[in-house]
């Protein structure tokens, strides 16, 4: 495909670690890459990033997301903040979609749309200071302090038993809710020291220096001490784009794809927590890496196949490098390139692009 302002090899919805890993891939392997990101999401919502090798702790999930930008645009990939409204397949296979500002087309979509986590009603502890949506992210902060978890439904149950193993002083709020847990779990419940507190929730306390909760109010009156707790109510995938193009969801609501990310629809691809699996960073960044490596397989110009050679004859000396020149020119300036950043090369494809444009 010619590349130009608004086309594109691989398109890629959604900018959180899925997304951007898979971008980052797609512009590294050569291919002309746009990252279309509306901002937010649940990894902007991070107080601090825990679990990813080489990222210390004290960095908040917007750093963490601005240099993963950086990072794909130091490759050449280009990134848009909007919104993506659709996407339709073209009758030439591919893919146009619609932004908030703009139109682009792509060889290939990767949606890494994510989900929303389900809230509770108010009133609430501050999040990431009390109210604490990733398990296996956050029970490690929570190592020998009383916690709480809401909610009424299996998934609430079974988080509460699974806290267990990081503390003693475990208790699961309905909130003025009938259980909605199978008998089975029921009975689980019953021999795990966990208290089951029905009554509705009236009040928030938190410590007025750090912010930190402290302590939660009850409709009887009662006062329980706590540090944090997981709100477990359910997640809402940002399935439509998928939805509209025809790709299978789960039982469970998510996109439905194979180990490389592949969904149900030929050149649509998925990644991240719009799929299933766990919601981790590091599960959603290889899994963008596989999706970009599974695209860059299908869309490569070379080895070219034996039918290809029988139809159009043995490559020659003009076709190669596959690279587009505008990311050719990047990636001998990058300071990653192995003569290092070439001013003088830089120069001289800048000025063959301009013979060639007039």
């Amino acid at each position: 495909m010619s590349s130009s302002d608004d086309e594109y090899e691989i398109a890629v919805v959604g900018g959180g670690p899925a997304g951007l890993t898979a971008a980052l891939y797609g512009a590294r392997l050569g291919h002309e890459t746009v990252l279309i990101d509306r901002g937010g999401g649940r990894a902007a919502m991070m107080a601090d990033t825990h679990n990813v090798i080489g990222v210390t702790e004290e960095t908040s999930g917007n750093e963490f997301l601005q240099t993963g930008r950086e990072q794909v645009q130091s490759y050449g990939g280009a990134f848009e903040r909007g919104f993506v409204t659709d996407v339709q397949r073209t009758d030439d296979g591919r893919f146009r979609l619609s932004t908030t500002d703009a139109e682009l087309l792509a060889d290939r979509v990767v949606l890494a749309t994510g989900f929303s986590d389900e809230r509770p009603d108010p009133p609430l502890p501050r999040t990431g200071k009390g109210l604490h949506y990733c398990l296996h992210c956050d029970a490690y902060m929570f190592v020998d302090e009383p916690v709480y978890v809401m909610g009424h439904g299996e998934a609430a149950a079974h988080v509460a038993m699974i806290m267990l193993n990081v503390t003693d002083d475990v208790d699961l709020l309905t909130r003025g809710e009938e259980p909605t847990w199978s008998d089975e779990t029921a009975a689980q419940l019953e021999a795990h020291p966990i208290d089951i507190v029905r009554e509705g929730v009236t009040g928030v306390e938190n410590d007025p220096d750090s912010g930190w909760l402290e302590a939660l109010e009850f409709e009887d009156g009662a006062r329980r001490e706590y540090r944090g707790g997981f709100p477990m109510y359910g997640s809402d995938y940002n399935t439509a784009l998928a939805e509209g193009l025809g790709c299978d969801l789960t039982e469970g609501g998510e996109i439905d794809v194979d180990d490389h990310g592949r969904t149900s629809e030929d050149g649509v691809f998925a990644v991240g927590d719009v799929t299933p699996g766990h919601n981790q960073v590091p599960v959603a960044m290889g899994q963008g890496a596989k999706a970009g490596l599974a695209i860059h397989k299908e869309i490569r110009e070379f080895p070219r196949s034996k039918e290809a050679i029988e139809a159009d004859g043995p490559v020659g000396p003009d076709e190669v490098p596959a690279i587009s020149p505008e990311l050719m020119a990047t990636a001998v300036a990058h300071e990653g390139h192995a003569d290092g950043p070439r001013e003088e090369r830089i120069e001289a494809d800048a000025e063959t692009q301009t013979a060639d444009d007039d």
